[in-house]
């Protein structure tokens, strides 16, 4: 009987062991798994320094993960409906890759005039072409030369513009860099700031007259930000706005993408105002498997951006969304759109009035714009 009860105990004692052994196994694989997953989607290759680098590169992860699962859950409604406007002239900065060459083959087949602003304006068209058959459509493409981070390519872009069309419909901002080494601009701006933002910022001031004269009762001319989810944790450092004193990759490029939404949310403000017929548009493509990436850790696993991003053909589909769609044309402006509707998240910065009317005039200071649309 003792015998029977000993064997029974140690029966239990070993499956206990068993139970906890595969317990922590399943433990490590988990924490082997999450930590792989953490090291192979940071935004640079470097390790975190500090606190506030970690706590950067988690808050992008944690956005990243939400914005995943946003382009899975919604991807039936990440569509967007091509209809001929052979009427329109449609305005896009960068474009000769990713996302942007596929909003321009989008917008020649809806047979508008497209005028595309980079810096090599002779690979733009050869890569448009190597897409679109341009000598049996009845759209078509201008390509001129931009350097979106130079204020005085983007007023000298905006000139020829001008001379050459009386009217812009649309303009798409499509330009940016993403977790680039730290560079200053020849005009002394951070580069994420100058490239995603300021540069757009201006050429929107530049363009305006003319997409006023474009819009109607009927159909608006628009402004589309190519935003990202990642505004989400961004925060405006007005005391150190270039970053001179301190810089990462990421609170840059968040920074940023947050600056794109406050802006939009207040210029659509100031054109309501006035009753002006333009509709301002910020939009998160989704997370889209893009040469934006070629700084971050995912270069070392090509194949699962390949398996779980978007593609740069599905990541388009938004922004064009913003840019036709009659849907928008009774919506409210300074809409943040994602997956072809409303997004179901925003930074609570940008809902406060105060603080976007804020930023842009101080956006309008940093360029010396004394009036948004007027002189200067």
């Amino acid at each position: 009987m003792v015998s029977r009860r000993a064997n029974l105990f140690w029966c239990c004692v070993i499956r206990f062991k068993t139970k906890m052994l595969l317990t922590i196994i399943i433990w490590l694989i988990i924490l082997i798994v999450l930590f792989c997953a953490f090291w192979f989607s940071k935004t640079t290759r470097d390790i975190p320094k500090s606190w506030y680098e970690w706590k950067m590169e988690l808050s992008f992860q944690y956005v990243g993960i939400l914005g995943l699962i946003d382009d899975f859950m919604y991807r039936s409604s990440n569509k967007v409906e091509l209809y001929t406007q052979p009427d329109r002239i449609a305005v896009i900065t960068g474009g000769n890759r990713g996302i942007g060459l596929r909003i321009i083959q989008k917008l020649l087949n809806c047979d508008m005039t497209v005028i595309i602003g980079v810096r090599d304006p002779n690979s733009a068209e050869e890569a448009v072409k190597s897409l679109v058959d341009l000598e049996n459509i009845e759209g078509k493409i201008i390509c001129e030369h931009l350097d979106v981070a130079n204020m005085k390519s983007v007023k000298e872009f905006a000139e020829k513009i001008k001379a050459k069309f009386s009217k812009v419909d649309l303009l798409i901002n499509n330009a940016g860099i993403m977790f680039a080494p730290y560079k200053l601009t020849e005009d002394e701006f951070e580069s994420h700031l100058a490239v995603n933002y300021l540069g757009h910022f201006l050429l929107q001031h530049l363009l305006l007259p003319e997409l006023i004269k474009a819009g109607n009762k009927e159909r608006k001319a628009r402004i589309v930000n190519i935003s990202s989810c990642v505004h989400l944790i961004g925060r405006i450092n007005y005391e150190d706005i270039n970053a001179k004193k301190y810089y990462y990759p990421a609170a840059a490029y968040s920074q940023s993408k947050l600056a794109q939404i406050l802006s939009t949310r207040h210029l659509q403000s100031v054109l309501d105002l006035q009753g002006l017929p333009v509709l301002v548009l910020a939009v998160h493509p989704g997370i889209v498997n893009t040469d934006l990436f070629e700084y971050t850790s995912t270069t070392s696993v090509p194949f699962i951006k390949k398996l779980i991003f978007k593609t740069p053909e599905e990541g388009s589909r938004t922004p064009v969304f913003a840019a036709i769609s009659p849907k928008l044309e009774d919506r409210e402006g300074g809409l943040y759109l994602s997956n072809c509707r409303k997004a179901l998240s925003i930074n609570p910065v940008a809902l406060n009035p105060k603080k976007c009317e804020k930023f842009f005039k101080f956006s309008c200071d940093l360029l010396g714009i004394e009036e948004f649309g007027g002189k200067k």
